[in-house]
């Protein structure tokens, strides 16, 4: 039984198994590992086929690799307005390894067009009045693959079932976490755990007595009550129309950032492919009559080990001469021109605009120059950033709430001011040189240029400015 069998038991509806099958197929592009088209065979002519390995540019992955480096990196700045609230949040992340875990799962992003954060407590203590005394806030990061909608609109999911695939003690254990709307407005976390058979994506439903006795499943309740009318999880995708599902129009999933130019990949691939066995079919060979190998006293003349000398029967020997070169020519550059130019239709259809990337002595470099504001790869990055930047809040005030929730002293409505990358746009460095001169000439505020390039508020700039002329004088 697979999984779609167990929701249909279970009378739950969500997307087509059809549309997962286009999220297993993009990560194998992305994975360079793709069914019939990585591993594919070459008749021979005498009645059998030659298996060979395509070889391939990964540029599925390069691109998706590319594209999380310029949303989420480490000029990337969050700012909270209230100083408490703002150290309790960077900790929370930091313990979670976001830094790192943030940029990865924009790059899975990018490759399966959604991910998905779910904080939550764990080891949560109470005190006898059920009141919540311990505990700590952890992050669960899920890709597309275990994303599974129940209820939506207008493109914004409501309710979702996540998948937690664990193994223990060689069993394969599926624990399904169901985020639903109850019947008071608030939010309902239905756990289940589902012990995973041979050759299926599920199996034998457990009862909560049956996975707590598995120790990774201890303490998990079977039902628990958020209290709050807001969703304990964050759904963050590519900011494009979900083309690639034509039975439901309002597929709220994303889709891979390469998903409209898997035949580019695959004719790059393939042009990548005759490239690499251009060098080893165009190897220099000599032919030589059997009777140039050895001397008079039947001594061998060559180097067996040398793949340079050929032996050819005497009479297929070109116009009777004893020993002569093939030399094959090499069709470098048709080649790099042809790959360059798929490269070019990869990086605009994927929203960088062209000549990103550049194939030359035999790599892939990729383009390092600044961009225009009015360029492609500037807009489509701002279209991208609109989904991260509410995906990022949405996530930092589910930390507030569970914070207070430990009885942590936040501020819940604090403003979160987000500061996304553009050093590609512009010099930097320039840039700040301008504004130390706006400063010098009365035209900027010490605290506006503070709360620019210090990360602060204009608040915590106003508070840090006593300290910051004494250090000037």
């Amino acid at each position: 039984m697979n999984i779609f069998q167990y929701f249909r038991k279970k009378g739950i509806n969500t997307l087509p198994s059809s549309f997962y099958g286009k999220i297993a197929e993009w990560e194998s592009w992305y994975n360079g590992n793709v069914k019939r088209f990585t591993f594919y065979r070459v008749y021979t002519g005498r009645g059998c086929y030659s298996r060979c390995k395509r070889h391939s540019l990964g540029m599925a992955k390069k691109v998706c690799e590319d594209m999380a480096d310029l949303l989420l990196n480490e000029r990337v700045t969050i700012v909270l307005d209230d100083q408490r609230t703002d150290a309790f949040v960077r900790q929370i992340l930091q313990d979670n390894h976001f830094d790192t875990l943030g940029n990865e799962y924009q790059e899975r992003k990018a490759c399966s067009g959604t991910v998905a954060y779910v904080p939550c407590i764990e080891d949560l203590q109470s005190g006898l009045l059920g009141e919540v005394t311990g505990g700590r806030i952890k992050i669960n990061y899920v890709t597309a693959k275990n994303i599974f909608p129940v209820s939506w609109e207008n493109g914004k999911i409501q309710e979702v079932i996540f998948a937690f695939p664990k193994t223990y003690c060689t069993k394969r254990y599926l624990h399904l976490q169901h985020h639903k709307v109850g019947g008071d407005g608030n939010y309902r976390i239905e756990n289940t755990v589902l012990l995973v058979t041979a050759g299926s994506t599920c199996g034998q439903e457990l009862t909560e007595e049956e996975w707590q006795e598995v120790p990774i499943f201890a303490g998990l309740p079977e039902e628990i009550e958020t209290g709050s009318a807001e969703p304990q999880f964050v759904i963050d995708r590519l900011n494009m129309v979900n083309n690639a599902d034509m039975e439901d129009e309002e597929n709220p999933m994303g889709i891979s950032l390469f998903a409209n130019s898997i035949d580019i990949l695959r004719k790059i691939d393939t042009e990548y492919d005759s490239y690499a066995n251009e060098f080893g079919l165009g190897r220099k060979r000599i032919f030589v009559a059997p009777e140039m190998l050895t001397d008079e006293n039947g001594n061998k003349v060559f180097d067996e080990n040398d793949t340079v000398f050929y032996s050819l029967p005497e009479e297929t020997l070109k116009d009777t001469n004893p020993i002569y070169e093939v030399n094959m020519e090499l069709r470098t550059e048709q080649h790099s021109k042809a790959l360059n130019d798929d490269l070019n239709y990869l990086s605009m259809k994927c929203g960088f605009g062209t000549e990103r990337y550049k194939f030359e002595k035999g790599t892939v470099a990729t383009a390092t120059q600044v961009i225009s504001e009015n360029s492609d790869m500037y807009r489509s990055l701002c279209k991208h950033e609109i989904v991260l930047q509410s995906a990022l809040e949405e996530l930092i005030r589910i930390i507030i709430r569970l914070g207070i929730t430990l009885g942590e002293p936040l501020k819940e409505d604090v403003e979160v001011t987000i500061n996304f990358d553009d050093s590609i746009i512009e010099d930097k460095e320039a840039e700040r040189q301008r504004d130390r001169q706006d400063v010098s000439m009365g035209a900027m505020g010490v605290d506006e240029y503070r709360a620019k390039w210090f990360g602060e508020t204009l608040e915590q700039a106003r508070k840090n400015l006593p300290v910051q002329n004494n250090v000037m004088e």
